[in-house]
């Protein structure tokens, strides 16, 4: 197979519809330019290990035979494209105020809007306002038939847009276009002027205040000039709650013991006298909403909604994947559940899904990547990677140890999983020295090598500006709390016992990550150890987890003290602060402006937004490009969106538009079917 390097993979600006796409073959992607817009594609999701010589290599590559039409977005598209070019007949004065606002010649240029953010508003007001009278009703019929056989009764609309392309962007486009439009004609059934904006976690429920009008913090509609001056008065009009899934969980009542509660009940646990019934529930979430009926509903990171399909088919999993697939599935039930209570209380209107990867997940009783049937656009990450909106992966050196036709360190999981510790063993495979897997380290060690050059970069950059921008980061994934612990213990140091009882701090092996100088541990620690989906939850963490964590969240208590000298460090609890340090990593001034390695569990979480990630490595078990995808795209985010005049050579001419110079994140661990980078 040629071996395919491309030196520039941006072919796109940003503001306008793609033109260019790399065409894909048998072997994956090519450096062929195809001039027209890249079909939006089903990745038949099919994770079968195959045998290379000796090898086990994941079959999760993007290849041509592979790769199904998305029918449905692409009619969807086609449609709307056309109706784009005659001029966006059919719609409201206001929203037709609105998109010409959008789209202005003016704007500020640090509040252009991306076209892909654009063109979601567009396929909205298309399926909203003008579809059933230009003889598209098919779409409305469409989309409902896919709702009903996944969540009767309730009415989903998702768009599908990449990370880091400005979904937050496009919720505050969507709720402005409803707000304004409900304000100029009340009676209008289409609108709304309440909306529930429901989160996975903690992380981006805070990150979304910035869909509340006047939020201290800054709000999104005057900070990318979303609505007209004279407009934002109006918006405060709105109602708009934001919150995460935990709250749609029945709450127990009364301080009656356990075993009172359960002779009362009669053992029903269940129909409990003692929690609260769905419409209480739904009367303590929407309260704020007073009397309002028929909202509209916004999930973030949406593919963890949904109801499980009751015949559908039941793969049989084992041990940390099957934990994992638990837990998801309890969460999807209970965000649905939530939804239709609301439903069934108040009414709701529509529920508009935003995710990058709007896919029924491992053990739904779907097939593990199946597209969301009432999913009308699509900018996938391969479209913002050529549209220069992310940053590009990439494996960052030439990985010659060649197994099979996969490189070592691309395929890592495979060749370590057996020699790493299992969750439940116990602490002994997580004490003492770290002792990692032979190919492991020589891949820890080979991405350090890596990262070393851009934290001299930054140095020389800082010395020269004076500028006091934040490190790079390096972040690794680990399957479990145990592996996590060992890694961490390896890349940030570990304490040594003596014969007398005490221990003496040993280095870790990375030295810019290391939390140890010489004998003693950094007041502020270069590495953290986090567990996401406990953070998230807003639930204690696990006593082993604190006892891992136990010296660095006393050297963060020690330094929130000092930084803020007036505020009582004793009302925040351990999960309140590693959560303030992981949100603040690469924001200068704040708790964790100086972290550069997070080592997490389990996945990194949803909404974290460190722009200064440039190295991911994967230590844990990755079975599709979904779940590549969604590890991948916590390190894309760009650090920089000022655009120039770009210039690529295209099919023996050169092409100039407006875009942003490539960006990159180096990933090892993660078998991603990458455009492959010169680096």
């Amino acid at each position: 197979m040629r071996q395919i390097i491309i030196e520039n993979p941006v072919l796109n600006s940003p503001y306008t519809e793609p033109e260019r796409q790399f065409r894909f073959d048998d072997d994956g992607i090519t450096d062929e330019v195809v001039e027209a817009r890249r079909v939006s594609s089903y990745f038949v999701p099919i994770a079968r290990p195959r045998k290379q010589g000796k090898q086990l290599v994941l079959d999760t590559e993007w290849i041509e035979e592979r790769i199904q039409e998305n029918k449905l977005i692409n009619r969807i598209r086609g449609r709307v494209a056309i109706w784009r070019r005659g001029g966006y007949q059919g719609i409201t004065n206001t929203t037709r105020r609105l998109l010409e606002y959008w789209q202005r010649p003016d704007r500020d240029p640090r509040q252009r809007l991306f076209f892909c953010q654009i063109e979601v508003l567009e396929t909205a007001i298309y399926v909203t306002e003008v579809a059933r009278k230009y003889g598209d009703a098919w779409i409305e019929n469409q989309l409902r038939e896919g709702n009903d056989g996944a969540n009767p009764g309730l009415f989903r609309i998702a768009f599908k847009m990449a990370t880091g392309s400005g979904k937050t962007v496009v919720m505050a486009m969507l709720i402005a276009w409803h707000v304004l439009n409900k304000l100029a004609n009340p009676q209008d059934a289409r609108f709304s002027d309440t909306f529930l904006i429901v989160t996975p976690g903690i992380t981006i429920k805070d990150r979304l205040r910035v869909l509340l009008p006047r939020d201290p913090a800054g709000d999104y509609y005057r900070l990318w000039d979303i609505v007209p001056s004279e407009d934002l008065d109006d918006l405060n009009r709105a109602n708009i709650l934001v919150t995460n899934f935990h709250a749609f969980l029945l709450r127990e009542r009364g301080d009656a013991s356990r075993t009172t509660k359960a002779i009362l009940n009669h053992g029903q646990e269940e129909e409990s006298a003692f929690r609260e019934s769905p419409d209480e529930m739904v009367r303590r979430v929407c309260r704020e909403f007073g009397g309002k009926k028929n909202i509209v509903v916004i999930n973030g990171e949406a593919h963890h909604c949904y109801r499980h399909k009751p015949d559908g088919e039941e793969v049989r999993l084992t041990g940390d994947e099957r934990k994992e697939a638990q837990k998801r599935e309890e969460a999807a039930r209970v965000w649905i559940s939530g939804i239709e209570a609301v439903k069934a209380k108040i009414g709701v209107k529509v529920i508009y899904d935003l995710s990058a990867t709007p896919f029924f997940l491992l053990g739904s009783g779907y097939a593990e990547g199946t597209l969301f049937p009432w999913v009308v656009s699509d900018f996938s990450l391969i479209d913002a990677i050529e549209s220069g909106i992310v940053k590009v992966p990439r494996v960052p050196v030439a990985d010659d140890s060649m197994r099979g036709d996969q490189p070592t360190y691309r395929d890592l999981w495979l060749r370590i999983r057996e020699e790493l510790p299992r969750k439940g063993r116990g602490t002994q495979a997580v004490t003492g020295e770290p002792r990692l897997p032979a190919e492991l380290q020589s891949a820890i060690h080979s991405l350090y090598g890596n990262y070393e050059k851009y934290y001299r970069q930054w140095e020389e950059s800082r010395e020269k500006s004076g500028n006091e921008n934040p490190p790079p980061v390096f972040i690794v994934v680990c399957n479990n709390t145990n592996v996590s612990k060992l890694v961490y213990d390896y890349i940030a140091g570990w304490d040594k016992p003596l014969p007398d009882g005490s221990t003496v701090p040993v280095p870790g092996a990375l030295p810019i990550l290391s939390n140890v100088q010489g004998d003693r541990w950094f007041p502020r620690p270069n590495t953290i150890l986090i567990d996401s989906e406990q953070l998230e939850s807003g639930e204690a963490m696990s006593d082993q987890f604190k006892k891992f964590a136990a010296r660095e969240i006393e050297e963060f208590e020690s330094e929130y003290r000092a930084r803020y000298p007036g505020r009582d460090a004793e009302m925040l609890t351990d999960e309140d602060l590693l959560r303030e340090v992981m949100n603040t990593i690469g924001k200068p001034g704040k708790l964790g402006e100086q972290v550069k390695c997070v080592v997490s569990v389990s996945m990194l979480t949803e909404g974290w937004d460190a722009s200064t990630v440039t190295h991911i490595l994967g230590v844990r078990a990755f079975g599709t490009q979904l779940l590549c995808e969604q590890v991948v795209g916590r390190g894309l985010r760009r650090r920089t969106y000022v655009a120039s005049p770009q210039t690529v050579p295209v099919n023996g001419r050169t092409v100039t538009f407006d875009g942003f110079e490539p960006e990159y994140a180096e990933v090892y661990g993660v078998p991603f079917s990458f455009i492959p980078c010169s680096g």
